[in-house]
Parts: structure tokens; C-alpha cells; sequence
């Protein structure tokens, strides 16, 4: 995906989770921490909206360079480095927090992921998967678009993504060697009708026939104007402690 088409969806996805992402980071001590991380920052979507207390220092990490350039402009306050989230380059219990947002589902290793996060934070430091999306629970409305809806999951699938990621949120903390704080579905906010157009020509391009994508678009777009369309993908979190 092309950067600046990446950060629109990038910003869409921080918007609807902006409520829950605020009241987590408190959670988990944001207001008193030295040291944080961003694993898998993208284009700064996120970390442009972080409030760091006077003194820490915010970093962050992304494999795609690309993401990175806009990264340093929408959030020039941040530490940026280019990597892998499955060897992060940073020395064992190096920060008070680490999270993710919208990132697990796109790794090979989500466990070793969470595992090389629990790695780089102190004891008694936090580990944050802010939102991940479960497409295995998915619902649409009307049903005739509910053939979109799988399409759009495998398509997902097709580019490496493990649709039903935040589902496994507890089982993968778990595994890391994480206590878990606590976990569950978020709250998010509906999408809005344009930003969802725009995804889905994103994500089913090249992936199904363009007469048959072209159709669905239509159908999408006539059910979000009748006001008849109904989207859902579930959204869990998970917030854990290092020991």
C-alpha cells in the first residue's frame, strides 16, 4: 500500500479507537513513564497523539522505511528506528511500556512479537495490544453483502494478516509470558461510509474480478445511503504486566 493511502486508514483506525487507547495508556501508567515503545508505529497515526510527561521519551519501530519518512513528520517528538518486530533492537527492560495497534495480525510470530515487547519492558512495566480485529466473527447487513465481507477477509489473509488475531489476544499474551491485566472487545466507533469505500477498494484490488468489485461497491455504497448497512469487526485489546 502506497504511504499516504496507508496513513489514511492508519488515522481512521486511531480514530475509532482513540477513547479506549487514552484510557488504557493511563492504565498502564503513561502519566509517570520514562520510556516507551511503539512497535509497529507505521506512519505516526498514534504516536502523533501521545502525551508524554515531561522528561520521557517516546520511540517507536516499523520494518516498512517508506512509513517511517511520514512517521518523522506527523510525530517529530519520537525516536524513531527501522526493524523487525520479532528482534527488537533495544537492550532487555529498556522501557515502561510497550504497545502495538492493529499490528499482531499482520505478523508471522505474533507470540514471539509480544515476547521480544515483554523482553525490552521493566519488570512491573506494561505490555499493550491496543486493538486488534477478529474477521472470523464478522457480520454484515444487508446479507447480500455479506459475500464482500468474506472476500475482504481473504483478501486480508492473501497479504499474510491472520484475520481472527484479536480473538487470540489472551492465549498469545499468555503464551509470551505476560500476566494479564485485563482483555476484551473494544468499543470502537462505526466506520464512516467514504473511509470504508476507500479500504475496500484498497484491500480487493487485484483480488477479485473488477466488474464484481465495481458491483459491490455499488451495493455498499446504495446500503450505507438507504442507511440500511450494517458493518461489524470485532476489536479486542489486551493489557499486560511483565513480572
Amino acid at each position: 500500500m502506497q504511504p499516504a493511502l496507508a496513513h489514511q486508514r492508519y488515522t481512521q483506525q486511531a480514530a475509532w479507537t482513540a477513547p479506549a487507547r487514552r484510557h488504557l495508556l493511563a492504565a498502564a501508567g503513561l502519566p509517570n513513564a520514562r520510556r516507551i515503545l511503539e512497535v509497529g508505529c507505521g506512519t505516526g497515526a498514534i504516536l502523533r497523539g501521545v502525551a508524554m510527561p515531561p522528561g520521557g521519551r517516546l520511540h517507536a519501530l516499523d520494518i516498512d522505511r517508506a512509513a517511517l519518512t511520514l512517521a518523522r513528520q506527523h510525530a517529530p517528538q519520537a525516536h524513531l528506528a527501522a526493524g523487525d518486530a520479532h528482534t527488537l533492537p533495544y537492550p532487555h527492560a529498556s522501557f515502561d511500556i510497550a504497545y502495538c495497534h492493529f499490528v499482531l495480525l499482520w505478523l508471522a510470530d505474533p507470540e514471539r512479537g509480544l515476547a521480544e515487547m515483554r523482553r525490552v519492558v521493566r519488570p512491573g512495566g506494561a505490555v499493550l495490544a491496543l486493538a486488534e480485529p477478529d474477521y472470523s466473527q464478522r457480520s454484515d447487513e444487508p446479507a447480500e453483502l455479506a459475500a464482500l465481507g468474506h472476500a475482504q477477509t481473504e483478501a486480508l489473509r492473501a497479504r499474510g494478516a491472520d484475520p481472527a488475531a484479536g480473538g487470540q489476544l489472551p492465549a498469545l499474551f499468555a503464551a509470551a509470558g505476560l500476566h494479564i491485566v485485563d482483555a476484551g472487545p473494544l468499543q470502537v466507533s462505526s466506520p464512516a461510509a467514504e473511509g470504508e469505500a476507500s479500504t475496500l477498494r484498497v484491500d480487493l484490488s487485484g483480488h477479485v474480478p473488477a466488474e464484481q468489485l465495481e458491483r459491490w461497491l455499488a451495493q455498499d455504497a446504495a446500503a450505507w445511503a438507504a442507511g440500511t448497512r450494517r458493518l461489524h469487526v470485532p476489536t479486542y485489546y489486551a493489557f499486560g504486566r511483565v513480572r
